[in-house]
């Protein structure tokens, strides 16, 4: 299946389920909300976005009782869920989409690819985008290997955040990697300015390094002039050069 890339933020769908998720989770997460915390939270995010002052652990299980009870998602309640969490201002809210997304992505075929990328590039930090790419993306490249072309083209985009996903999306594949993709990838954007798509190139590596890091090494020590020093060093972290 082709995916075409989107011009602009996609329809929220209508859902019944998202209705009731939402109106629970706005009550649930307010009544947890700790201002006090909530100000470090900021700042630790570089303030990319306000936060209500929720720990992750008590956060989940919040969002354990907020869905307690309600049925399975399709595809539309999935996305209606994510892209409504998502206007919401405080971070938790992304969080539960996030969580939410990975719990059913399974439920989910590869035309659902134009709503992550729209999370991915809509308020992007590394908190959401990494597992995006690794939990979310990665699953809908597995079930769908016509997905791969897209991830390409995702490779080389503009935005650095959808770069850095088509780097990450594979951190889970394991044996399953497409090591032609992988190396191509951490070659086409080795010279990339920015810290956070270095270091996603760095991290693949070292993430496929446990797999077969004999690879990783020749991989490296043939394109070291070309892989920045941050690069090499998370690559090779945990298995020497």
């Amino acid at each position: 299946m082709r995916v075409t890339e989107p011009s602009g933020p996609p329809p929220v769908p209508v859902s019944e389920l998202a209705d009731e998720v939402l109106g629970r989770l706005v009550v649930a997460y307010a009544g947890a909300a700790d201002p006090g915390r909530a100000v470090p939270l900021k700042a630790y995010m570089k303030d990319i976005a306000p936060f209500l002052g929720i720990m992750t652990a008590e956060r989940r299980a919040l969002s354990r009782t907020v869905l307690t009870g309600l049925p399975r998602p399709d595809e539309a309640d999935c996305a209606a869920v994510a892209l409504r969490c998502w206007r919401l201002p405080e971070r938790e809210y992304h969080y539960f989409a996030v969580d939410f997304l990975r719990r059913h992505v399974r439920r989910c075929s590869s035309g659902f690819l134009p709503v992550v990328r729209h999370l991915v590039t809509t308020v992007s930090w590394w908190d959401t985008v990494d597992a995006l790419a690794a939990h979310v993306v990665g699953g809908l490249v597995a079930a769908d290997d016509g997905l791969k072309r897209t991830m390409d083209r995702w490779s080389e985009d503009d935005d650095l955040w959808v770069v850095r996903t088509a780097l990450l999306h594979q951190l889970r594949f394991k044996d399953a990697t497409d090591t032609e993709r992988l190396f191509g990838y951490c070659l086409r954007q080795a010279g990339h300015p920015d810290f956070f798509v270095r270091k996603a190139i760095g991290w693949s590596l070292r993430e496929y390094a446990k797999t077969d890091a004999e690879a990783v090494r020749s991989f490296v020590a043939a394109h070291r002039e070309r892989l920045a020093p941050l690069s090499v060093r998370e690559a090779l972290k945990n298995v020497g050069a």
